[in-house]
């Protein structure tokens, strides 16, 4: 008890010792805070990108493999394009052929795209992402329906001419109305509405287009209206959770398609099977160089910050020399007299550390156009815990000093 309230003492002593030098405090505090600052707003806005980033990609679906003509690249080696050029695209009957016969996916589909095309009501227009797709491929990929509904087995199988579409394209064509069962022009032909994505609104990236300015239409009818060139369709497979990695998935996938295309043992695959993990990867290892710069900022101004605080407490020792002597002479033992110094580094590394994680803070509500900056808890107590251990390196060997001190010449010292 004695013991904890020693500890009180040496706090109060701390902070009345701040508060009576306030101009030397906030000096002192100026680098730890630049420094704080510098780590703290790095690693929030890294995890701001990361996480806008990452929610863009989640169109792409969790669990899947895209069986595509070329490969995804991040820079692992060199990109032989000229051999992947010469490689067939996949094609409606290696979908049917794979839909038919995996038994490791819980869902497989087809997709095509088509951009910048003009979709009309009357005199409203848009120029809308086209995408054509197969009934499996709400289970891939989320797609969100609030007014309406999504297609039905018999409509993607026939190819109707029938569409759910994006927000944006819903207020462009159809204003202050719900569009659901009303007509719009489509590459000269009618489509009918049958449901409405709900709004995603503007993001920093976007994989796969933005959902608010799409129209998905039965894959069937895609055909008829844009692949009368050269078709190149993504299949897309989704598989089970317990399939660790989708390795079972990738082997079938593999087997099955070289299988369809005739391929000997001795023959290289003709085709890729991607997977959104390895985008995934590429943008951590690019965030990951972008935190270590921030730390390596941070840590320079950290670094003249704490030398700063450790200059103060050596001025704070010698200038309380004779106080000390005297709290000794009437029995203060070496751990009170160190934790106030110790104590007063701390504090003063802390309060540093808080305005910049304040000033951090107040960073947050400032517009950044698409990306929407959100501080976590996580980073706060990061921080916290860096101003703490600042304060304990630049204050523990004045402290220890101070602790040191032979009473009778600390007395006489002035």
């Amino acid at each position: 008890m004695k013991f904890l309230r020693q500890v009180l003492e040496s706090f109060r002593f701390a902070w009345q010792a701040l508060r009576s030098n306030i101009t030397r405090t906030t000096l002192s505090l100026l680098g730890v805070t630049v420094g704080i600052f510098a780590i703290v707003a790095v690693f929030t806005i890294v995890d701001s990108l990361e996480r806008n980033i990452k929610e863009s990609m989640s169109f792409i679906g969790d669990k899947v493999v895209y069986i595509q003509k070329w490969p995804w690249g991040f820079g692992n080696g060199e990109y032989a394009w000229w051999r992947y050029f010469q490689w067939p695209e996949p094609s409606y009957n290696e979908y049917k052929f794979l839909y038919d016969n995996l038994n490791s996916a819980s869902a497989v589909a087809i997709i095509d795209f088509k951009g910048n095309t003009t979709v009309k009501n009357g005199s409203n227009s848009l120029n809308a992402l086209i995408q054509g797709i197969s009934y499996e491929y709400n289970e891939i990929s989320d797609v969100p329906v609030v007014d309406g509904r999504y297609f039905s087995p018999v409509e993607t199988e026939a190819g109707r001419q029938v569409a759910i579409i994006g927000a944006d394209v819903a207020e462009a064509l159809f204003p202050n109305q719900s569009p659901v069962g009303k007509e719009f022009k489509l590459a000269g032909n009618r489509f009918v509405v049958v449901g409405v994505q709900e709004k995603k609104g503007e993001s920093l990236v976007e994989f796969g287009g933005n959902p608010d300015t799409k129209c998905f239409i039965p894959y069937g009818a895609f055909a008829k209206l844009f692949q009368s060139g050269r078709p190149s369709p993504d299949i897309v497979a989704k598989g089970y959770e317990a399939d660790e990695g989708l390795l079972e998935l990738e082997a079938e996938v593999t087997g099955l398609l070289r299988t369809k295309r005739g391929l000997k043992p001795r023959n290289e695959s003709n085709f890729s099977i991607n997977r959104p993990e390895a985008a995934a990867q590429a943008i951590s290892g690019l965030f990951a160089v972008l935190t270590l710069a921030g730390w390596v900022i941070g840590s320079f101004s950290i670094l003249v910050g704490g030398f700063g605080i450790a200059n103060i407490m050596f001025v704070s020792v010698k200038e309380r020399t004779n106080l000390i002597g005297i709290q000794k002479s009437l029995g203060a033992k070496n751990y009170f007299i160190l934790f106030q110094f110790l104590f007063e580094a701390i504090m003063l590394s802390l309060v540093g550390g808080g305005v910049g994680i304040l000033l951090v803070f107040l960073l947050s509500f400032m517009p950044f156009g698409s990306l929407k900056v959100v501080m976590l808890p996580e980073n706060i107590l990061l921080g916290l815990g860096v101003s703490s251990v600042i304060g304990v390196l630049s204050g523990i060997v004045p402290a220890m000093l101070a602790a040191r001190l032979d009473p009778v010449i600390a007395i006489r010292a002035k």
